[in-house]
């Protein structure tokens, strides 16, 4: 099992001059250490007008940032929009080919529909489309990167043949994933012969049996790319302390704030009830933790806050589930000070990857769907 970083990018009021700028800075001196220290992915998420949880708008130039001040750590879109009134695809391939191109063959690249009715909303997209949008441009999108011309008559955008240019340093493309947040889309993943990017928190038991019904009906896939990503990865968050006791107690600090600033968001299901977004995700239980802060500092099972021997052992439970990556967010709101997020780094990667024979890539290997 191999780890990552995800970034959401939460900024914290009051927002003065600096408030965005320093969550930026922050996070990308993260993503330097995470890369000197084995960390295999760093993910970020495309998000708009979700005040203080995400201020992660244009991941394309972060995760630019990244590659540029990194050598071996690939980078994630986690995700791409694949909404019209989002982004048009051609305008995805040709920046994600650059991604590619400038990070050498680093590039992970996530796709989804958004789930938040502020999003939607506020590009007046319908929540009844999206997920027939998000098919059809993942269908596209891999043309457009391998075909010397593309041309195209659908339903949610056309165009005449035209060469689409940069194509991606990786060759035939860069792996495909989908968010998994609405029951069902780990299927649509293993359908289509792309990875599953899990980023709610389920339990072992639910996470289990998604990876055992995907590993199944992906060995009978049409895969939409060049190549079948056959991989599963989970979001987690981590703080790493030499005491249990106080890193569970800052981790489950960390947590509830970001279990609060989630539980604020006004998601889809909610308010615009359709088939197509049949779950309201992970809010439900957010909520439930959210009502109630108190001083419940004892972590959830599955949660990697604690000492390192407490974060091995959950740890390989979900390697026992089958998950082939886990994705860690290290901080909410800047929360934790940045030099204690620093030190979680390294304590996690000098005593709780080695735990882990695959954890560290083979530097020799930047990128690929390794």
């Amino acid at each position: 099992m191999k780890f990552g970083i995800f970034y959401e990018l939460s900024v914290p009021r009051p927002w003065d001059q600096e408030a965005e700028r320093s969550v930026y800075m922050n996070a990308l001196e993260q993503v330097r250490l995470a890369d000197e220290l084995g960390f295999e992915q760093v993910w970020a998420v495309e998000h708009h007008f979700l005040e203080e949880y995400s201020h992660c708008s244009s991941p394309e130039l972060f995760l630019t940032a990244c590659a540029m001040q990194t050598k071996y750590i690939n980078v994630g879109h986690g995700i791409v929009i694949c909404v019209p009134e989002f982004n048009h695809p051609i305008r995805i391939a040709e920046r994600a080919a650059v991604l590619d191109i400038l990070s050498g063959g680093r590039l992970q690249f996530g796709t989804g529909r958004s789930a938040t009715w502020t999003e939607l909303g506020g590009f007046r997209a319908s929540p009844d489309e999206t997920k027939k949008s998000w098919d059809e441009f993942v269908h596209c999108i891999p043309k457009m990167w391998t075909q010397e011309r593309f041309g195209y008559e659908g339903q949610y955008f056309s165009m005449p043949s035209r060469a689409i240019l940069p194509k991606p340093y990786q060759k035939p493309h860069p792996p495909m994933w989908v968010a998994v947040t609405s029951p069902g889309t780990e299927l649509d993943a293993a359908d289509r012969g792309i990875g599953c990017l899990g980023v709610t928190f389920t339990s072992f038991a639910e996470q289990e049996a998604k990876v055992k019904e995907y590993r199944r009906r992906v060995q009978n896939c049409n895969p939409v790319g060049s190549f079948v990503n056959n991989q599963v990865a989970t979001v987690n968050f981590l703080y790493c302390h030499p005491d249990n006791e106080t890193g569970a107690k800052t981790g489950m600090n960390m947590i509830r704030h970001f279990n609060y600033m989630a539980a604020q968001l006004d998601m889809a299901k909610e308010a615009y009830p359709a088939k197509s977004y049949p779950a309201a995700g992970l809010l439900p239980s957010l909520r439930r933790q959210a009502s109630s802060p108190g001083d419940q500092f004892k972590a959830p099972e599955g949660i990697a806050v604690g000492n390192p021997e407490h974060l091995i052992g959950e740890l390989k439970k979900w390697e026992a589930s089958g998950v082939d990556r886990v994705n860690f967010l290290l901080n909410a709101a800047e929360i934790i000070p940045q030099a204690q997020v620093l030190d979680s780094l390294r304590l996690f990667a000098k005593e709780v990857m080695p735990a882990f024979a695959d954890a560290q890539p083979q530097r020799a290997v930047a990128g690929g769907a390794s």
